[in-house]
């Protein structure tokens, strides 16, 4: 079934990598913790022009100016935030074709789901083991439409989409940062919150041109990675390039149907909740009364209707031994 070859191309000193810092990621991290970073690449001898981030979307347009300029390997020091924006400018840009370019993520963010779903360490001195390791995997990308300000819009996720209560979470999160809380815990003090206010929505859910769901729902993601929320396994049977999306709809629960199931959430059990459904498919739609709002890798991008379709195998990215070894299994 694996027919993906893994490449591991040699990192030569010639290569030259552009850096993407977010100074920000982490609560702070990405700009405390580069200059340990920046010495740790050199002492690896890889070769690299480093560049922070100063306000959002910074991330894509680097990207496009450094592929643009010749570059083709590219570092991001970040979370799961800038790893988007990074991968969005992936697609902008139109020098060479996505597939092209390769990414590698050191992670500094507060979540860091991506990097779980490819064995990524969080320790600095591997994750740089792993880029001049450089074994490297095309993976696929959700190309996410939505509506935003009256105009059709596209964003394109590296990891997974949420739509209704997961949306929600991250817009309270984010008020909650801008007064402030930051760290883990907010996100989890987020969702408790967000859990006793949301309202599910009348929701319809074709896939592949099928009609799947037509009922109140609570939350859906959709995506190509196992993990979101910081280490919750929402789509624990996603293939990173299988050519399909992974779907998980929650319906309407007590909060007690959660509490007393908590572990499933995170130990990859989550369908043997009775009131969570799983698909797949290359091409999902989303309609809803009222509208629902989406977020993407974490980011809040507009509401529905939303269509999602599959981008099979477009994102180069470095992995780890340990990713490589599942896949043999």
């Amino acid at each position: 079934m694996r027919e993906q070859v893994i490449d591991r191309p040699t990192v030569e000193s010639s290569v030259r990598w552009f850096v993407v810092v977010n100074p920000i990621s982490g609560s702070g991290k990405g700009l405390d913790d580069f200059p340990l970073i920046s010495k740790l690449l050199r002492d690896n001898g890889i070769r690299c022009e480093s560049v922070f981030t100063e306000h959002k979307c910074h991330a894509t347009e680097l990207t496009v100016s450094a592929i643009n300029s010749g570059y083709r390997h590219i570092i991001v020091v970040g979370g799961d935030g800038t790893l988007h924006e990074v991968v969005n400018g992936l697609f902008i840009q139109k020098s060479v074709e996505p597939s092209e370019v390769t990414i590698a993520v050191i992670a500094v963010g507060t979540g860091n789901d991506w990097i779980r779903m490819f064995g990524i360490p969080t320790r600095y001195s591997e994750a740089i083991r792993a880029i001049k390791e450089g074994y490297t995997f095309l993976q696929d990308v959700a190309a996410v439409e939505y509506e935003e300000s009256m105009y059709r819009q596209v964003r394109y996720a590296a990891n997974v989409a949420g739509v209704g209560f997961d949306a929600a979470v991250i817009e309270s999160l984010q008020r909650m940062r801008n007064k402030g809380c930051k760290g883990k815990s907010s996100y989890l003090r987020a969702l408790i919150k967000t859990f006793f206010r949301y309202k599910p929505t009348g929701t319809k859910i074709w896939v592949d041109g099928r009609l799947m769901y037509n009922n109140l729902m609570l939350s859906m993601a959709i995506g190509v990675g196992k993990y979101n929320g910081g280490g919750i396994q929402q789509l624990p049977e996603a293939v990173a390039d299988d050519g399909l999306l992974d779907i998980t709809i929650i319906r309407p629960l007590h909060w007690w149907n959660i509490i007393f199931r908590l572990k499933r959430l995170f130990n990859g059990n989550i369908y043997t909740i009775g009131h969570v459904l799983h698909a797949k498919g290359k091409h999902i739609r989303v309609e809803s009364s009222p509208e629902l709002p989406l977020e993407v890798d974490g980011e809040l991008y507009g509401h529905s209707p939303i269509e999602i379709r599959n981008v099979h195998r477009e994102v180069r990215v470095i992995v780890n031994r340990s990713f490589l070894k599942k896949l043999k299994e």
